[in-house]
């Protein structure tokens, strides 16, 4: 008998090992090539008013922000995204006006073809203010996931709010999912095992909920703590049988509050963890730094790995080919 659990123990420590082996930590590594494939067109703005921009007026120059990719069931794919305005830095706030956000569509259904400049057509804005009434008038970091035949957009900042769409053109508001006193903006969304997990940024940290339907959610939790920084947009992915959690960082006093591109951070840190649910503290788990700002990480349908990047390096939404690289 005790030669059999000898033998058990050692069967498993063996395989344990074999595991691990087999299953190392990538860590993601980028061409530093972009591409921007979509730039807003000019349009009017949709209101209410800000100080410095009014309602009805024509405005040249749009900005993008945080953005999310979606595959319709034609096989065309759509970016939405935060946008506003364009106001000179030095005036003060340069993120007056983001009340709606972009649409833009391919007219290829290969990722791949639509890497190219400006590739993208604008469309109208999606879920405007007077669209959403009852609501605050921000619409920030839509993301977008597809349930049933239902397209799922949960947004913020706090309250984190949802709208639904059929076909990714008709959008119905859907009310407040959840609200948080320090704050939630940056909305992800992962599917994992049959649930869906939720990852936003709060102060000096990323919190997640969980949910079954999208509807109900959980109670909070802190899957990472950054006390060197605030952090933005967090993107969860889970590849070769590991989480990676990335996120931007915001530094007090980084930007001279004169070039529009330094708001943009593009320092964009990853971190990778077996639990969704603990990324560490600090650099406890970071694995590498890439250059993007509110990237979004994801594979055409070649396999390919990509990575997206606004105001960084070019004004508008750029893509980068990314590569999985073993450790030694």
């Amino acid at each position: 008998m005790k030669l059999k659990i000898v033998f058990i123990v050692l069967s498993v420590l063996v395989f344990n090992q074999v595991n691990a082996q087999t299953n190392k930590v990538l860590v993601p590594k980028q061409a530093n090539n972009y591409v921007e494939i979509y730039q807003p067109a000019g349009d009017y703005f949709f209101g209410p008013n800000t100080k410095e921009l009014k309602e009805g007026e024509w405005y040249d120059r749009w900005i993008p922000n945080d953005h999310c990719f979606v595959k319709a069931e034609d096989g065309l794919w759509h970016i939405f995204g935060i946008t506003h305005p364009y106001t000179d830095p030095k005036l003060g706030n340069i993120h007056q006006g983001e009340y709606a956000s972009f649409h833009a569509v391919s007219s290829k259904s290969n990722f791949k073809k639509t890497v190219k400049e400006h590739h993208y057509k604008d469309l109208k804005k999606v879920l405007t203010p007077k669209e959403r009434p009852g609501e605050i008038p921000a619409n920030h970091a839509p993301y977008i996931v597809k349930k049933g035949g239902l397209y799922y957009m949960v947004y913020g900042h706090s309250p984190i709010r949802l709208a639904t769409s059929p076909d990714l053109y008709k959008w119905t508001p859907r009310g407040t999912l959840f609200e948080e006193e320090k704050g939630a903006r940056d909305p992800n969304l992962i599917l994992h095992n049959g649930i869906y997990y939720m990852t936003y940024c709060s102060e000096k940290c990323v919190r997640m909920r969980t949910s079954k339907d999208l509807i109900e959610w959980s109670e909070a939790k802190t899957v990472l703590t950054t006390n060197e920084f605030d952090p933005e947009s967090p993107s969860v992915i889970f590849h070769n049988n590991t989480f990676y959690l990335f996120v931007c960082s915001w530094k007090k006093g980084q930007w001279d509050r004169v070039s529009l591109m330094g708001a943009y951070t593009h320092n964009a840190h990853v971190y990778a963890s077996d639990d969704i649910s603990n990324f560490g503290t600090d650099s406890e788990k970071e694995i590498t730094i890439l250059n993007a700002h509110a990237p979004e990480i994801f594979q055409g349908e070649d396999g390919q790995w990509y990575i997206s990047s606004v105001v960084y390096p070019d004004m508008g939404v750029s893509i980068d080919k990314l590569e999985w690289i073993e450790t030694k």
